[in-house]
């Protein structure tokens, strides 16, 4: 056999078993959060807590679509008393990035109480957020909200975790996400199966920490 040949047939074997895994991955998530997810506020269960999910803000003349609708649904579901506490949670890697402050701010002027909200500076990324929300914040029941392709991979995580979740799906951006998009989050969901498989433990965990204790919010990890 000729050595392209060998070449096109490993070439082949390799892209049925991605696109294998890829089918596979997708159907058990999207099973998994089959009447898990909300679209409309009126319909939701009532959740003590709302775990928030974190992306980047944007600039100023361009703001991140993905972040303004998580921030509208989590502050019309708190006025529509569906939870009782948003858990921010994000990224704050270095001094001049911080989602969950973002987050923060941004539903002050949406008209939820300082007092309703608790920031995880060290939500790194969608594992290490669910993880916390039980490990740290002692969380075992959580209302998740983001994208819907955010939430099932969310969704999953959390049942791993013994985290009873449901999960409410802001809007998208009205922009169809492109193939960087669908790629990048395939690659999130072989993350988050080798983080279940491998019980992974979060960058940081730290003493646990009680909901609505950190005052004005404003400090940092």
């Amino acid at each position: 056999m000729r050595v392209t040949t060998v070449f096109a047939v490993v070439i082949g074997l390799l892209a049925a078993v991605g696109i294998g895994t890829t089918l596979l991955s997708d159907h058990l998530l999207n099973t998994h959060a089959e009447n898990k997810l909300f679209e409309d506020v009126a319909t939701v269960p009532h959740t003590p807590v709302a775990l928030v999910l974190g992306t980047t803000a944007g600039a100023r003349s361009r703001p991140n679509a993905y972040f303004v609708n998580r921030i509208r649904a989590a502050a019309a579901l708190y006025h529509a008393g569906k939870v009782d506490h948003l858990l921010l949670t994000g990224d704050n890697g270095t001094m001049s990035y911080n989602e969950p402050m973002d987050m923060f701010r941004n539903l002050l002027t949406l008209g939820v109480d300082s007092s309703a909200m608790t920031l995880d500076f060290a939500g790194f990324d969608t594992y290490d957020s669910v993880v916390r929300a039980k490990k740290v914040f002692g969380q075992d029941r959580l209302l998740i909200v983001s994208q819907r392709f955010h939430n099932e991979r969310a969704l999953y995580i959390a049942k791993a975790n013994g985290i009873d979740a449901i999960a409410f799906d802001a809007d998208e951006t009205g922009i169809m996400r492109n193939g960087w998009s669908w790629i990048r989050e395939r690659g999130a969901r072989l993350k988050m199966w080798k983080d279940i498989l491998l019980d992974a433990q979060p960058h940081f965990l730290g003493e646990p920490i009680t909901l609505g204790t950190q005052g004005s919010g404003t400090g940092s990890r």
